[in-house]
This record gives C-alpha cells, structure tokens and sequence, in this order.
C-alpha cells in the first residue's frame, strides 16, 4: 500500500479505534449509556483476539509436522523408544 491507500487505512483503525474508546468511556462514565455502546465495545475486544496472524501451516515457520505426536507416543506406530544401540 502506498499514498492514498496506506492513509487511507490508517484513518480508518484511527477512526474505528476511537470509536471504540468512545463506547468503553462512555460505558464507564456516563450513566445512560446503552445497548449501542456495550456492542461497540464488546465488537472491538473481540476483534482484538481474533487470531489475524495465522498461516497454514504448511507456510508457517517452525510449524511441527503433521504425525510428529504420533510418532513421539507411539501410537500406530513402532513405539516411541528406539531400540537402536
């Protein structure tokens, strides 16, 4: 991204972060603050552990393999002690 498109979006979270401390200070200061403002607030903290840096594991670096637990307890398998000497 790059000139309009990169300003662009920092207005944007900009935007839809104070939009979203509006509705927490607004839940914790003013006394009639409603349903509106629980739902902003509650949206935002949800989008905040939502895991938006995952990979497939295929790409992801470090990722173990797919039968490594099946070969470490040795289910299905030879067992999990080696008999090499």
């Amino acid at each position: 991204m790059t000139g309009m498109g990169r300003w662009g979006a920092r207005g944007a979270v900009l935007g839809l972060g104070a939009l979203w401390w509006w509705a927490v200070l607004r839940l914790v200061v003013a006394p009639g603050a409603g349903a509106l403002e629980a739902t902003v607030a509650a949206g935002g903290w949800g989008l905040s552990v939502l895991p938006v840096h995952c990979v497939p594991k295929g790409r992801a670096s470090g990722a173990v393999g797919t039968g490594r637990w099946r070969r470490v307890l040795g289910v299905g398998g030879r067992g999990a002690v080696s008999r090499r000497g």
